[in-house]
């Protein structure tokens, strides 16, 4: 069995790939860092190949795809991702197109390119990494990482019923965890107002739930709590209640 990670370098990403190494699975792990894979490569046991590149351009991830259509992927996880702290008018315009090219462009084309080969083959698995945040109305304080995981969330659910109608044995998968201890803060310019969950056990716990094929992954009680009330409250109140905790992530 082989599996292609994307932001494999560090946090849940990282976390995947050692929890797959462990389970005897070959790895193809992909981020811009050689550095960080050539040492992820020498700790990790199997067969791991890396490729070191930035999939925030379309030219690139059909290069990514060109590189590894043979390599008969059986389980693709799109992990490559980062935010961005701040009030929409201020927040830089270059990096947030950056940030829609990594989170949605190149999540949505390799989705499909990987999609199509595994339902001609009728097996596989596709795992895109997206966050609670895709369940709030929106992210006051961080709106454009926010759109761009219900993007994710959105695009997963539409295929996932597109692949049941068909009867397809290929499964799709949405991974929408709470704060995790990553580099994301790190990158987002943050600090999370609330204890995150550690990468290896969202990583084990999405793996889990991924091969009993189902649609909604969501690690930890507090995050499937919060999803369940947020069904009684108003949009409104939503916001107000994301905006508060935005802000409590302020160093």
């Amino acid at each position: 069995m082989k599996a292609l990670i994307t932001g494999a370098s560090s946090g849940i990403g990282l976390s995947f790939a050692k929890c797959l190494s462990s389970m005897g699975w070959d790895l193809i792990l992909v981020a811009r860092s050689k550095e960080r894979l050539e040492y992820i490569k020498e700790k990790l046991d199997g067969n791991v190949k890396i490729i070191v590149m930035d999939i925030s351009t379309l030219q690139k991830v059909k290069e990514l795809y060109v590189l590894t259509r043979k390599e008969n992927i059986d389980l693709l996880i799109n992990n490559a991702g980062f935010g961005e702290f701040g009030e929409f008018k201020n927040t830089d315009l270059t990096n947030e197109l950056n940030m829609i090219d990594t989170n949605i462009k190149a999540l949505h084309v390799l989705t499909k390119v990987f999609l199509r080969d595994m339902i001609k083959k009728d097996s596989g698995y596709i795992l895109n990494v997206a966050s609670s945040a895709a369940f709030q109305p929106g992210g006051p304080l961080m709106v454009t990482y926010y759109a761009t995981k219900s993007y994710v969330k959105s695009l997963t659910e539409g295929i996932w019923y597109e692949l049941k109608k068909r009867k397809s044995k290929v499964v799709i998968s949405c991974l929408c965890p709470g704060p995790v201890a990553t580099n994301f803060n790190k990158v987002a310019g943050v600090e999370f107002s609330v204890k995150p969950l550690s990468s290896d056990f969202v990583a084990k716990y999405t793996l889990e739930k991924l091969f009993q094929e189902k649609m909604m992954i969501i690690p930890g009680f507090k995050m499937k709590c919060a999803k369940f009330f947020s069904r009684f409250v108003s949009d409104k109140f939503l916001l107000r209640t994301v905006y508060k905790i935005q802000k409590k992530k302020l160093k």
